[in-house]
């Protein structure tokens, strides 16, 4: 029996790809002033131009999930096709309709692009290397946001609007026509493992406890994380740091995130310290904004997001991972269900967050206790993969048969 070797090239290219649709997400996070007098709406409208993503990955996670499981290379082409029409509409009219328009469309297809994470890793991957390929990935996503810290720094103004957009367009157009290109390399993997796709999916993923259980924890994980990201620089605004300085944190928060996520979870899966990693992260993240709520300010700040983003920010490609491996042929179902509480507890606490902006004390206060709900989670996940996280399941949650998926 021959050797299989991994299809990297398909892997990078589809982290490329992922780093483009988080620069079309937050492509005008950095430049909502200049936006709203661009198109001649207010900031708030302005915003759900990125509020459009969270609130249709809700509705469309769990059918996205399925889809993959079922024909995963024709979801996934789907998704980077509507993701670069989404882009391209947002050039057709200079006014907010079209960019609102391309928005909602690009947010559609994201679902078919993140749930794909896992089920990408299986398809293409080597077991041994699955998790480094589901690292890569997941450290895109935070990589996609430090290309649009960068791009809104150098282009801040209204007079630059266009240029932003045509650059972030053609970084979307350029990754999508790459991935549908490498979509035609062989997949090692050509079956799933659940005894029908479909309704099966959802169930066996569900089903597992362990799954439940990781959905609540990225509630909390992915709530800290965007509360902080998106309210950092009013809550800090009050100790006296400014506009320039909180975003030169922010800045830093992601890119200690990308190298966290990068190396972190592989070392983690190698020595079998994936629970202790996740209780680190969400302990640091509640110090660190216990720090801030007492004794803000630009040093304490820079360094509490740097550890926090380090720390936290790799808890996502280690829960993807678990994920992968308890999911069977679902993993498609089974990401989605993650993400799917990750973006609903994005938006409960990034909104409570909203409210407290005018308290900071009070807000940080606040974050740090979702941060510390995630230490019960993660010990109630001890008692079901044992000391060793690696270690597989005794059994599987449910029989399982290989059958064909249509690709």
């Amino acid at each position: 029996m021959s050797q299989q070797s991994s299809r990297w090239s398909v892997i990078v290219v589809f982290a490329l790809f992922v780093a483009a649709t988080q620069v079309i997400w937050l492509n005008f996070a950095g430049v909502s002033t200049a936006a709203a007098a661009h198109y001649g709406v207010s900031e708030t409208a302005v915003g759900w131009l990125a509020q459009v993503f969270p609130l249709l990955y809700v509705v469309l996670a769990i059918p996205a999930g399925l889809v993959l499981d079922r024909n995963f290379r024709g979801g996934l082409a789907v998704g980077a096709v509507l993701t670069a029409l989404g882009a391209v509409m947002r050039l057709v009219g200079d006014n907010f309709g079209w960019v609102l328009a391309g928005q909602t469309v690009a947010a559609i297809a994201q679902p078919l692009v993140l749930n794909a994470i896992t089920v990408i890793a299986v398809r293409y991957l080597v077991e041994r290397h699955r998790p480094a390929g589901i690292a890569i990935s997941s450290a895109s996503t935070f990589a996609g946001s430090a290309v649009v810290f960068v791009l809104t720094a150098v282009l801040p103004e209204e007079a630059d609007l266009n240029r932003l957009l045509t650059i972030s367009t053609l970084i979307a157009v350029v990754t999508a026509v790459a991935l549908l290109i490498a979509l035609r390399t062989p997949m090692l993997r050509e079956t799933a493992t659940v005894s029908s796709p479909g309704r099966a999916a959802l169930r066996v993923a569900w089903n597992d406890k362990v799954i439940r259980r990781l959905c609540l924890l990225v509630f909390c994980t992915f709530g800290v994380f965007v509360a902080l990201t998106t309210f950092t620089q009013p809550l800090l605004e009050p100790a006296g740091v400014s506009g320039s300085s909180a975003s030169w944190i922010l800045l830093v928060n992601v890119i200690a995130g990308v190298a966290g996520s990068m190396i972190l979870p592989i070392i983690a899966v190698r020595r079998g310290v994936e629970l202790p990693l996740l209780v680190a992260g969400v302990a640091v993240a509640a110090l660190g904004c216990v720090t801030l709520a007492f004794a803000p300010g630009t040093s304490t700040g820079m360094l509490s997001l740097l550890v926090i983003g380090f720390l936290l920010m790799p808890s996502l490609p280690i829960v993807l991972e678990l994920t992968e491996r308890r999911a069977g042929g679902a993993q498609g179902t089974a990401t989605g269900l993650i993400w799917l509480c990750g973006n609903v507890g994005s938006l409960v606490v990034a909104t409570v967050v909203g409210f407290l902006v005018d308290q900071p004390t009070v807000a940080f206060l606040v974050i740090a206790v979702v941060a510390l709900l995630g230490v019960p989670v993660t010990r109630l996940l001890r008692s079901h993969l044992g000391g060793n996280s690696s270690s597989q399941p005794a059994g599987p949650a449910v029989p399982v048969v290989d059958v064909p998926v249509v690709d």
